[in-house]
């Protein structure tokens, strides 16, 4: 599989949080047809020095995950990383990569649990 860019795969994860919303509210009985547009707008990507940071912002602003900009002694550049604050990801284990189109730790509350 090719490598995506940093650009492309972000839009990517993006999309795929929203659409693991989408879903999530089918199986509900308040689904509309718009879930999916609303709830990826509400989404955007902060850079940071070592890292983009995901957040949400509806009626209060929440950090979703962390990625990787660089390689360095313990992740790669790419590597989907849980928030343990609003400024810190969780630094035990990535949870998928970006860049090489790992998505499957994706949900629309955050990276999945270990």
């Amino acid at each position: 599989m090719k490598k995506l860019d940093f650009t492309t795969a972000l839009t990517v994860l993006k999309t795929a949080i929203a659409y693991d919303f989408e879903q999530w509210r089918k199986r509900t009985e308040y689904a509309t047809d718009e879930d999916f547009d609303e709830f990826y707008d509400q989404l955007s990507v902060e850079e940071g020095r070592k890292y983009y940071k995901i957040v949400r912002t509806d009626n209060q602003t929440t950090v979703w995950g962390f990625v990787q900009k660089e390689d360095d002694n313990k992740f790669r550049a790419g590597d989907i990383l849980k928030a343990v604050s609003w400024a810190a990801p969780a630094r035990n284990k990535a949870r998928g990569n970006i860049l090489e189109g790992d998505f499957s730790w994706v949900q629309w509350t955050g990276p999945q649990y270990l």
